[in-house]
């Protein structure tokens, strides 16, 4: 099953999404205004016992950013071994994977536009797992790892390229313009590790096939990072963290692939879905 968040009628719901509809569950969780309320009250796996057997509430709805209160994302960047070949600094793989935060107000929903700010026009595109924390754990063994998974969604980790040059070491800037990337379309519960192991992801930019590779590539797995970062910081349930992106994105083109408006940019995985995104320049 499927749960998303969603408008309809000037109001926003939380439920699952059916091949009819949606179901909205918001009155079955008094106190749980959220998605992320729910999965940091730890009542996840309540949500599909609750939708079964209700009627579709909802046939006309819109979108949003899956978990827009979301308190804490962490993203890891240069994840797969052709990425890090395209920075041609003759580096070898990293010891230690790279992290950066972003915040949810960065993040849109699935077919919403993605924003491009009149400031800069390097709007790039980077096709991502998200896996979302459902138990809390501190120092998490790999073989462990997967047990404080509750679930997973699709990222489209928008970033205003020239912005993550600014300091030598910071790429906060870059990557935390309004709308300027998206998260969902929904969250889809973890209950095999072959969700994740056996994964393919690819990124589309109106039809043509850009990034293209599987999760079992990653130079940092998944495991991997649930053990490091909570190393450092109690993971918390409703903590999303995205995984990394494939070779591909537009920058590393020669001359770069920047997303422009009108442009569709497309990312799937089998088992998850796609999350769709239009761009559009930002009204000022």
């Amino acid at each position: 099953m499927r749960f998303a968040t969603y408008t309809a009628n000037s109001e926003t719901y939380f439920g699952a999404i059916t091949d009819e509809g949606a179901i909205a569950l918001n009155d079955a969780f008094p106190g749980h205004s959220s998605l992320y309320e729910v999965i940091a009250a730890g009542q996840f796996d309540q949500l599909a016992k609750v939708a079964e057997g209700k009627p579709v509430t909802h046939t006309d709805f819109t979108y949003e950013m899956v978990m827009s209160d979301a308190r804490r994302i962490l993203c890891v960047g240069v994840n797969f071994p052709d990425r890090n070949a395209e920075y041609k600094d003759g580096s070898e793989q990293p010891k230690y994977m790279s992290l950066f935060p972003r915040f949810a107000s960065g993040f849109t929903g699935h077919n919403r536009p993605m924003i491009r700010p009149p400031e800069n026009h390097t709007l790039d595109y980077e096709g991502e797992v998200a896996i979302v924390i459902g138990k809390a754990g501190r120092r998490i063994s790999q073989v462990d790892a997967y047990d404080h998974i509750a679930a997973l969604t699709l990222c489209n980790e928008g970033t205003i390229r020239d912005w993550v040059r600014h300091a030598k070491f910071n790429v906060t800037q870059g990557k935390n313009w309004d709308n300027s990337g998206a998260i969902g379309p929904w969250l889809v519960p973890f209950t095999d590790a072959a969700q994740l192991d056996d994964a393919r992801i690819q990124t589309r930019v109106n039809g043509e096939l850009r990034q293209d590779d599987t999760l079992n590539r990653m130079m940092f797995p998944i495991r991997r990072e649930i053990e490091y970062i909570s190393t450092f910081m109690t993971l918390q349930p409703g903590d999303i963290i995205v995984t990394g992106t494939p070779t591909g994105a537009g920058a590393r083109f020669d001359p770069p692939k920047y997303l422009a408006p009108g442009d569709v940019v497309e990312i799937s995985v089998d088992g998850i879905g796609t999350l769709r995104n239009t761009v559009e320049d930002e009204q000022v």
